[in-house]
């Protein structure tokens, strides 16, 4: 199989090493790419520093014609983008088919506020002493951008470091995860046909433990890094005097408040959550891991939710209606197998699933798990589902406030008291009404508080992240 070229300052090369993909159901190898050399890491770096100047001072009809051209080719190719997801990921084409169209919607997000990305005026004349003063506020790229991007979604987390970059001038270093490179890749081949100057963008294939030196590296001011929260964490304290933006791991909560309680209630959240816990094999930020249910409807809820968990079509992840399919590696089922076995040896109910074959885990529900077992409190990011229930409402936001994480939560409520109360009380980055946290639209903020990360996607919110405010001020004016 004919290894794809990586991208170094928008052209395509080759490294030494080989780096093979292989398809998480079944093992088989669906792709190859070569690792970047430190000479080739280093020569995108200085190209992305070169240009950074030149990118700042991109008018906005090019950047806008550059996002514009991607967004149009991903469409015109969804279908073999969609399956290249599934290939190298392994979710099921349900899934990679949003992503895509996700990404599409992302980067034409990003060509419209590239268009619109403009400032404001500030009349200064407020106060006599500043008469004829106007200011002129706007934003200017802080330099190059270093993107680390995790697998769970490998074409539209690299979208959300790319698209505000160019959106910006920004130019961007992408280090996609070595598990699923050739999405990433793709991208950058529909970049190059773009006018963006030589040095605007480079996506290197890179071994994990080659990271922090392009972490550190002094010509990439800016770090955006999606992934797990221990590396998130060593991240921000290697580099202290960097702006750092990272989007980090979860255990996501759905709660059914109090006056969630008819039939038809809890047919909706069962249905919801039980699709919603294991989409992308619950691989996601932000599937639902915590299911907080009221005592007065927690038996029903749960002869619900368990029907509608043993009801998900699990299997091929290229077969016709699948909504279940493996995680990104057997390593990976072995630990979540591990969880669960940790979790029903320390008390917990096993509802339904707990199986591992391969790396395909049955999906699974717990209950009366322990707070301190692993999958309750870390972030499962498999296939699990953990079941509770508490007395009311307060208990409730309690509950989705006992943990390390808060990146987003589902709140289930008709009550627009009660759904105010949550966006107040609850400590997470967004909270969902009336539907599961695995709800994101690309272009609102994104992001976390506490263990869930600092900073926010989304376009707008990451454009600014990459930008610096100045100010002119202009004197003598006849306002």
């Amino acid at each position: 199989m004919m290894a794809e070229p990586f991208w170094i300052a928008g052209a395509p090369e080759h490294g030494t090493d080989d780096l093979v993909v292989t398809h998480p159901y079944d093992g088989s190898e669906v792709g190859r790419t070569t690792l970047a050399t430190a000479e080739q890491v280093d020569r995108a770096v200085q190209a992305a520093a070169d240009v950074a100047a030149e990118a700042a001072a991109l008018p906005a009809a090019t950047r806008s014609a550059a996002l514009d051209h991607v967004s149009r080719t991903l469409a015109g190719r969804a279908e073999e983008v969609a399956r290249l997801i599934t290939a190298e990921n392994g979710k099921p084409l349900i899934w990679s088919r949003a992503e895509v169209g996700r990404a599409v919607s992302t980067f034409r997000w990003a060509a419209e506020e590239a268009r619109r990305f403009s400032g404001e005026l500030q009349r200064l004349d407020t106060d006599a002493a500043a008469a004829g003063r106007m200011a002129v506020v706007r934003r200017f790229p802080k330099g190059p951008v270093l993107g680390i991007t995790p697998f769970n979604f490998p074409l539209n987390l690299v979208a959300h470091k790319v698209a505000p970059a160019i959106a910006v001038g920004a130019p961007i270093v992408v280090k996609p995860a070595p598990a699923t490179p050739l999405s990433a890749l793709l991208l950058g081949g529909i970049l190059a046909e773009t006018e963006l100057p030589a040095g605007m963008f480079s996506v290197l294939p890179i071994a994990n433990d080659a990271a922090p030196a392009l972490v550190a590296d002094p010509r990439l001011p800016v770090v955006s890094f999606t992934g797990s929260g221990p590396v998130g964490a060593q991240i921000r304290r290697s580099v202290p005097d960097k702006h750092v933006t990272l989007e980090l791991g979860g255990n996501a909560a759905a709660v059914l408040c109090e006056d969630w309680s008819s039939e038809a209630d809890l047919d909706w959240a069962a249905q919801r959550i039980a699709l919603f816990s294991n989409y992308q094999a619950g691989q996601s930020c932000i599937a639902v891991q915590r299911v907080i249910v009221p005592v007065a409807s927690a038996d029903r809820f749960r002869e619900k939710l368990v029907a509608a968990v043993e009801a998900l079509k699990v299997g091929d992840p290229f077969g016709d209606g699948v909504q279940v399919g493996p995680v990104i590696s057997e390593a990976a089922a072995e630990r979540i197998e591990q969880w669960v076995g940790e979790a029903v040896a320390s008390g917990a109910q096993l509802l339904t699933g707990g199986k591992r074959d391969g790396s395909s885990v049955a999906p699974t529900v717990l209950a009366d798990v322990p707070a301190d077992a692993k999958a309750s409190c870390e972030e499962v990011f498999g296939p699990v589902l953990v079941l509770s229930s508490v007395a009311d409402d307060a208990s409730g936001f309690a509950a989705v406030n006992d943990s390390a994480y808060g990146l987003q939560a589902g709140v289930f409520t008709h009550n627009l008291q009660t759904a105010f109360r949550a966006h107040r009380e609850l400590q997470v980055g967004g909270i969902i009404v009336g539907d599961v946290p695995s709800f994101r639209a690309d272009q609102m903020p994104y992001g976390g508080l506490k263990g869930s990360g600092v900073g926010r996607e989304g376009l707008r919110s990451a454009m600014e992240d990459y930008t610096d405010v100045k100010v002119m001020v202009l004197t003598g004016l006849d306002l």
